[in-house]
């Protein structure tokens, strides 16, 4: 009830204003020790049953925060407080940028969604490095999304990425490629087989570089769109066994508009939230399928509930990443999901979450 009180009240401001607003007090609650406890005590959530070992790296549990909301890495640790099993901050671009022009966000509160045309506004690597040096580094994995500068045309593409793993891979537990966001024209080119294989070849070699100069290994993960036909999602799952890519996100926003009823419908930009869950929710059964399970994949896209996260687990998801849901449901979605999930493990006597990926499949 307290949440929903506070988002009449956000929700009367302008979308992005609200979403500053919320980075400042997430700023303030973490150089607040007594803040940052009292949230910690309400949102951290650890059962042994819902952890889970992936890409290398243990998940206390596997209900993360996708990349969009912490933009420029400055919350991450106040964000980890809140009972995420993970937190992956950006797109962060190689130089600043300001993205595109104002007003760029929407809310759909009809079809409990939202439209943005955000464009990766970054701070760049520069202001990122800096954060990452003085924040406190939080239990949980934190996931760094790297996009590419719009004025970087596709055939340099590899360079900002390549650029980004090298200048922030201290700080990364993973890593992902974002060609997938709709808001930077000419990006999702980048997910077409003759330019995908190139790119992810070049990165993965950079990585594996990094990782012997540095001694230790940082997965990197590919974020694919949604509105992918069969054949185009059969020739990047290709590139990627090939390649072996550590992991895919799936799916990004959609550009798709099938079904809405709020006045934003027809606004420009990526559409996430609940019109996204059941087309997400195939993509991903359907790289579980084409892959054999071989590459984990994070499931993202209209994950409001326990019931909506464990069908992307079902279909194949080791992992899910939810940021609509948080606007509708309240700071304190993982720990709820979490014990949603706990429910429907008991309903169907399953022991731990491993046991529940891929079921559908059975």
């Amino acid at each position: 009830m307290s949440y929903a009180l506070f988002r009449n009240l956000l929700f009367k401001m302008d979308p992005e204003k609200a979403h500053i607003f919320t980075i400042w007090f997430l700023k303030m609650m973490q150089s607040t020790p007594l803040l940052m406890e009292q949230f910690s005590r309400k949102g951290k959530f650890h059962d042994r049953r819902l952890q889970i070992d992936c890409l290398g790296l243990t998940f206390p549990n596997p209900i993360g925060l996708a990349a969009g909301f912490d933009k420029h890495a400055e919350v991450y640790p106040a964000l980890s407080s809140l009972g995420f099993g993970s937190i992956e901050v950006g797109a962060i671009t190689p130089k600043p940028q300001e993205g595109n022009p104002k007003p760029r966000l929407y809310r759909l509160q009809e079809d409990k969604a939202i439209i943005n045309r955000m464009g990766f506004n970054s701070h760049g690597i520069e202001e990122a490095k800096k954060r990452f040096r003085t924040l406190p580094r939080p239990e949980i994995p934190i996931g760094i999304n790297l996009g590419k500068n719009k004025l970087t045309p596709n055939e340099n593409a590899a360079l900002d990425y390549i650029k980004g793993l090298e200048q922030l891979y201290n700080w990364g537990d993973y890593f992902v490629i974002n060609i997938s966001s709709p808001n930077t024209k000419g990006l999702r080119d980048l997910q077409s087989s003759n330019m995908l294989e190139p790119l992810l070849s070049s990165i993965l070699t950079k990585r594996n570089e990094l990782a012997s100069k540095h001694g230790f290994y940082r997965p990197i993960v590919l974020k694919i769109a949604p509105d992918l036909n069969n054949n185009q999602l059969e020739e990047i799952i290709s590139v990627c066994l090939d390649v072996n890519i550590d992991g895919i996100i799936a799916t990004n926003t959609t550009v798709s508009r099938d079904g809405l009823t709020s006045p934003h419908r027809n606004q420009t930009g990526g559409l996430s939230g609940r019109p996204l869950a059941k087309r997400s929710t195939e993509v991903i059964y359907r790289i579980f399928q084409l892959t054999k399970g071989k590459i984990p994949i994070i499931g993202s896209g209209g994950v409001f509930s326990g019931q909506d996260a464990y069908e992307k687990i079902k279909a194949g998801a080791s992992l899910i990443q939810v940021y609509t849901g948080m606007i509708y449901r309240g700071p304190f979605i993982a720990n709820k999901i979490n014990h949603e999930l706990l429910q429907l493990l008991n309903r169907d006597k399953l022991s731990n979450i491993k046991e529940a990926v891929g079921l559908s499949h059975n």
